[in-house]
This record gives structure tokens, C-alpha cells and sequence, in this order.
């Protein structure tokens, strides 16, 4: 996908139509509420790209590379970068939560919750380790295409990539057939992409709408130390690990610019993939590599949603005046690095998550207590999409640098906005 497939001011296009979205939401509700199509539409115009170019992406990648060794230890780093930066933002959603204490004065009373709006994530299934990893096995081929869950589609294509690397002559004619192909789809991602804005303004309208800007101030104490934790971890965590790479973070924030209005339109890491998986590619990290950590990313490292979890149980506790010591805290970081990990698969994951993580403190607190913080979740999304878009932004690129394979002086001239005549020809 050339620079010249989509807008050059896609940012600020979708920034004025979550504005005007946001406004139609507030003084026309009801109208407003009929503007969810928009969103949803555009939502699953770009996932309905995502399976096929994961795919193709990884194939390509994969049958290009010189071992299939390369694969597994390209997967190892990414898993242990994953573990610990997702740990660290656990560990800092504690320490924000415990400091700040955002819960303290409401004092509700846990006889008193009404579980009714969240039954459905209280009594639903959660997966266990066990099955998460059966479930990246897909029951077949098509299948692993059809339901849109992104691991299944992951896990063929390492073994397909694979499988043409190991065909040789005949492997790299499927090969470059395949790269054809992505191109293409990177078109259609293009073609698309022109429309984010109308996806953006329907889906803010509904939201406002729905739930109503007062929403927004009933839990704004939750919602402002949410949203500051989240900007101190990219900011500072983040903005440290991508440092030892040389590169900077807010140059990389400004070449994901389009990424990031899209993300906060839509409140949907998702429907960036495609063009993040591009602008990373394009950036110096290798498409095998881009095809493995960025899939992976999306299920292991949610950085935002750790903070998220960790932040909503203090908030409960506090909310309903229920301590809870250092050995709990200690139990459910321990319970969520094996948890979260699961909710990738699961429609509603982050509250079925926060159910089944609360469960296991032998009712210390009522699973009923997501209750207290599910009429501000929609609002807090976009700080967990976004946190989530950069964490698996820099973790492509540490990985890239880990593997000796990221093109610094490339990476350099992309951010700093040069014109690399080979690379643009090589994207065209």
C-alpha cells in the first residue's frame, strides 16, 4: 500500500468525525444511536482482511527465511518480551491503584449489587490453559479463516510457511505468488482506509449516545488515574525500552498517527492491524518477523488491558471497602499471567477475565463487583486499545533489534519522513 492510496491527512480526517460523533451523541442521542452500523460496518471491513493477510504475510515471510530455526526463536523472544512487559504494567496498575486509591468513598455495599448487566460475563466459561492452546489448533483449514480468531490462522501459516521453505525452487514460485497477493490485499486495506472516518464518527456517536457523557463523570476519578497510567507507561516504559533501540518514540508515535486516530475512533486495536503490520514492515523490521511478533502481540501482549485489570480489581476492593493484602496482590498477578492469556479468544474477555480472576479469591470479593465499573468500560477501551497498539508497536521493534535483523539507518529515515526511493518502490 503506497502513501499515495491514502489520505495524507487520514489523522485529521478521523479526529474531526470523532468530535462531530462525539457531539451528534450528546445533543441528538436517539439519532445517534443509529449510527452504530457505521462503526460496526468498519470494523469488519477491515477484519475480514486480517486472517488473509496474517496469512500471507507470515507465508511470505517464513518461506523467505534461510531456517526454520528462525521461526522458534523469533517466537521465544517475543513470548519472554511479552511476559515481562505485560507483568510490569500489572505490577504498576497495582502500585497506581493502591497510591491513588480511586475507589475509596464510594463504599457500596456488596448486598446491594446488582449483577443482572454483567450475569452474562459472571456465568460464562472461561477458558483454561489447556484449552486456549487446544483452540489454536483449528478444527480445520477453513475454519481457522472463518471464525476470525487470529492464533489458529497464525499457527497454519508458520506450518505452511514452513512447508514452502522446505520445497525449494518450487517453494519460492508459490512464494512470489503469495507476495503478489499481500500486495493486493494491501491495496484493498488502502481502499478502505478512506472510509475510517464515517467508521470513527458512527462509532463515537453511539457510544455517547448510549451511555451519555455524564457517564464519563460519575466514575472520572477511575477514569482519570486509568487513563494517566496508561500515558505514564508508554511515555516512560515504553519510551525506555524503544531507547535502547536509538530510535524515538515520539517520532514513532507520529508515524503511527493514522493508527492511532483509528484505534481511538473505533476503540479497536483490530482495525489497525493490516496497516500497522505494513508501517512496520516499511519501518525495517523484517515481514517474517512483522507476520509472527504482531499476530502474537495481539493475544499475549496487551499491555493496556493488564493495567486495566489490575486498576478495576483495586477499584472494586476499594469501592467496597474489602483490603486486600500483598500475598492476595501476589495471588492475582499469578492468576492473571495465566488468565488474561485466555481472553484473547473470548467475545467479552476482559470482563469474563476480571470474573473468573476475582472468583479465585475464594470470595474475598463478590464476582458481582465488575459491576461497579462495567457502565465506564466502553470509555475506558480506547486507552487500552491505544497502550495496546503501542506496546505491540515497540515490541516488533525490540524484537527486529533482539534478532540483529532491524535496518537502523532505514528506521531512521522513515521516522525522521526521507524518502527511501527503493522502499517506496518495493511497497508500490
Amino acid at each position: 500500500m503506497s502513501k499515495s492510496s491514502t489520505s495524507k491527512w487520514l489523522y485529521l480526517q478521523v479526529l474531526v468525525a470523532v468530535i462531530l460523533g462525539a457531539a451528534l451523541g450528546h445533543f441528538e442521542p436517539e439519532f445517534a444511536l443509529q449510527m452504530k452500523p457505521l462503526g460496526d460496518g468498519f470494523v469488519k471491513l477491515v477484519r475480514m482482511l486480517i486472517a488473509p493477510i496474517i496469512f500471507l504475510t507470515v507465508v511470505v515471510g517464513i518461506g523467505k527465511l534461510s531456517t526454520s530455526a528462525s521461526v522458534g526463536r523469533i517466537g521465544l523472544k517475543a513470548i519472554i518480551y511479552f511476559e515481562v512487559l505485560t507483568t510490569f504494567a500489572m505490577i504498576i496498575g497495582v502500585a497506581v491503584g493502591h497510591f491513588v486509591a480511586p475507589g475509596t468513598g464510594v463504599n457500596a455495599d456488596p448486598a446491594k449489587l446488582d449483577p443482572k448487566a454483567v450475569q452474562g460475563f459472571i456465568n460464562a466459561p472461561h477458558l483454561t490453559i489447556q484449552d486456549f492452546l487446544l483452540n489454536v489448533i483449528p478444527d480445520t483449514v477453513v475454519g481457522a479463516f472463518t471464525k476470525g480468531d487470529i492464533l489458529p490462522v497464525l499457527f497454519f501459516a508458520v506450518l505452511f510457511g514452513i512447508g514452502c521453505a522446505q520445497l525449494g525452487a518450487r517453494g519460492k514460485l508459490l512464494v512470489k505468488v503469495m507476495d503478489e497477493a499481500s500486495h493486493a490485499f494491501f491495496r484493498v486495506v488502502g481502499l478502505i482506509m478512506k472510509v475510517a472516518p464515517i467508521g470513527a464518527f458512527g462509532a463515537m456517536a453511539f457510544v455517547i449516545g448510549q451511555y451519555g457523557i455524564k457517564t464519563l463523570f460519575s466514575l472520572a476519578w477511575l477514569m482519570g488515574a486509568f487513563y494517566l497510567t496508561c500515558f505514564l507507561f508508554v511515555f516512560i516504559v515504553l519510551g525506555l525500552v524503544l531507547s535502547m533501540t536509538g530510535l524515538s518514540l515520539f517520532k514513532l508515535m507520529a508515524y503511527l498517527s493514522d493508527e492511532f486516530f483509528i484505534v481511538l475512533g473505533t476503540s479497536s486495536s483490530e482495525a489497525a492491524l493490516p496497516t500497522l503490520m505494513e508501517k512496520l514492515e516499511r519501518l525495517g523490521c523484517g515481514k517474517s518477523l512483522v507476520g509472527l511478533v504482531v499476530p502474537l502481540g495481539y493475544a499475549f501482549n496487551l499491555d493496556g488491558t493488564s493495567i486495566y485489570f489490575t486498576m478495576a480489581i483495586a477499584f472494586i476492593s476499594q469501592a467496597l471497602n474489602i483490603p486486600l493484602s500483598v500475598y492476595d496482590w501476589l495471588f492475582i498477578l499469578g492468576v492473571l499471567l495465566l488468565t488474561s492469556k485466555g481472553a484473547a479468544a473470548i467475545t467479552g474477555g476482559g470482563f469474563i477475565t476480571l470474573a473468573a480472576t476475582l472468583a479465585t479469591l475464594n470470595g474475598k470479593i463478590p464476582v458481582a463487583g465488575i459491576v461497579l465499573v462495567f457502565a465506564i468500560d466502553r470509555f475506558m477501551s480506547e486507552a487500552r486499545a491505544i497502550t495496546n497498539l503501542f506496546g505491540n508497536s515497540v515490541a516488533t521493534i525490540v524484537v527486529a533489534w533482539w534478532e540483529g535483523t532491524l535496518d537502523l539507518d532505514r528506521a531512521r529515515a522513515v521516522l525522521a519522513g526521507q524518502t527511501v526511493p527503493e522502499l517506496e518502490e518495493a511497497f508500490d
